[in-house]
């Protein structure tokens, strides 16, 4: 039996992160507001920023997914041979 994969990250890393990203966001939003510009470029710069966050969100998913995914497959395929050489006795007679 395989052992299950065990999380590398901590709680506090995990809460590090999100404060940044969230600090990050919040920084460039209030700079894009104060930005002495147009309206229309301080919206299309805005609109860029959201563009540029979810882009990352899509982009750390499907890396995440393909992770799984490939950590599935090696695990269902540990599991075959694990089984086949259960089965397997040198010894026996044929």
């Amino acid at each position: 039996m395989t052992p299950t994969p065990q999380s590398t990250t901590t709680a506090a890393f995990h809460v590090q992160a999100v404060l940044s990203f969230a600090v990050s966001l919040v920084a460039v939003g209030i700079a894009v507001v104060n930005l002495p510009a147009d309206p229309w470029v301080r919206a299309f710069l805005g609109l860029g920023v959201l563009y540029v966050t979810t882009s990352a969100f899509t982009l750390a998913k499907t890396i995440r997914d393909r992770q799984e995914i490939t950590t599935v497959v090696g695990r269902v395929d540990q599991a075959r041979v694990d089984k086949l050489l259960a089965e397997h006795d040198p010894f026996a007679v044929r």
